[in-house]
C-alpha cells in the first residue's frame, strides 16, 4: 500500500512539472539606468480644449517622444496609457519642443532635468517650463486592519486672464461630511503661481468596510493675503458667465496619490478648474 502511495504522488509531481513549466510570469518591462532623469509632460498652456490646439508631436533634445499616434492633448499629460509611466533622458540641460497640427512648432524652449522622477509643466508657449521634484517615493500607511488616508498634491496654473498669471496664493482645502463634522482642513500651505504642495494626506472615510475604499471629499480654494490672513474664498468665472466661489467635490480612494492641478483662466475663458492626474 505504501508503495502505491508513492507511486501515485510521483506520477502527479511529473504531471504537474509541464503544466507549471508553460505558466511562466514574464514582465515586459525595461530597466532604467542608474542616475536617468525620468520625467512626465503636461501641458496647460490656457487654451480652448479641442484638436486645434492638442500637440501632435513631442521632441525632447531632438528625439520624437510622442506623435499623432501618441497626441498630448490640452489639460493633459503624457506618457499616457497607464499609472507611473515615465519617459527617460540623460539628467541635464534638456531642449523640449512641441509641435501641433502640421508640423507647427509652437514651442521651443530648455530646461533642466535631474535624476529620478519629475513632472515637466509647459503653461505659456514663450517661457520655459517649470519642473517639480515628483515626490517619489509616495508616502504610504501600513496599518493591520483599514487605512483611512489618500494622498493629494496641489499645484497653482491659474491665469486671471490671457497671457496674465494669477498674483494670487491660494490655500486648497478639503472637507469630509460626517454627522455634525463639516469642518474645513487645509490641503498643505498656501501655493503661489507655478508652485505646488507636497504630498499632503487626506482623510477617507469609507462607507463600505470590505472594500478597497472610497469616499467624496469636497474642495474649495481661499485666498490668503501677504500677511497671512484668509481674504476669503476665490471667486472664479463659471460657464454661465457668473463670478461665483470656487467649489468642487472628487471621488477620493484610499492609498491613491493623486495630482491636483488648478489652471485656466479664473475671470475669463477658458475658465479655471482642477484636472487629476494619479501618480499611485
Amino acid at each position: 500500500m505504501k508503495n502505491l502511495i508513492r507511486l501515485l504522488s510521483f506520477i502527479m509531481v511529473v504531471a504537474l512539472a509541464p503544466a507549471c513549466e508553460k505558466h511562466v510570469v514574464e514582465y515586459n518591462a525595461q530597466p532604467v539606468a542608474e542616475n536617468m532623469a525620468e520625467f512626465q509632460l503636461h501641458y496647460f498652456v490656457p487654451v480652448t480644449t479641442g484638436a486645434a490646439n492638442n500637440i501632435y508631436k513631442v521632441e525632447v533634445n531632438g528625439k520624437v517622444f510622442a506623435d499623432s499616434t501618441n497626441t498630448l492633448s490640452t489639460y493633459n499629460a503624457i506618457p499616457s496609457g497607464g499609472v507611473g509611466r515615465f519617459f527617460t533622458a540623460n539628467p541635464g540641460a534638456t531642449g523640449l519642443k512641441l509641435y501641433k497640427g502640421g508640423n507647427v512648432l509652437v514651442y521651443d524652449q530648455n530646461c533642466n532635468l535631474k535624476s529620478g522622477k519629475q513632472n515637466v509643466f509647459v503653461y505659456d508657449f514663450n517661457k520655459p517650463p517649470i519642473v517639480f521634484d515628483n515626490g517619489f517615493p509616495y508616502p504610504l500607511n501600513i496599518t493591520q486592519n483599514t487605512d483611512s488616508t489618500s494622498w493629494v498634491k496641489f499645484y497653482n496654473f491659474l491665469y486671471e486672464k490671457a497671457d496674465v498669471t494669477t498674483d494670487l496664493k491660494l490655500q486648497y482645502q478639503y472637507r469630509v461630511i460626517t454627522g455634525t463634522d463639516t469642518a474645513w482642513i487645509n490641503v498643505g500651505k498656501p501655493v503661489a503661481f507655478g508652485e505646488a504642495t507636497g504630498w499632503e494626506p487626506v482623510k477617507v472615510i469609507k462607507s463600505i468596510f470590505n472594500s478597497s475604499g472610497y469616499a467624496t471629499i469636497y474642495y474649495r480654494l481661499r485666498v490668503i493675503g501677504s500677511n497671512g490672513s484668509d481674504q476669503g474664498s476665490l471667486k472664479v468665472r463659471n460657464s454661465s458667465g457668473s463670478m461665483v466661489d470656487y467649489s468642487d467635490f472628487w471621488t477620493t480612494y484610499i492609498g491613491r496619490a493623486c495630482h491636483h492641478v488648478f489652471a485656466g483662466m479664473r475671470a475669463a475663458t477658458p475658465i479655471s478648474s482642477v484636472r487629476l492626474f494619479y501618480a499611485r
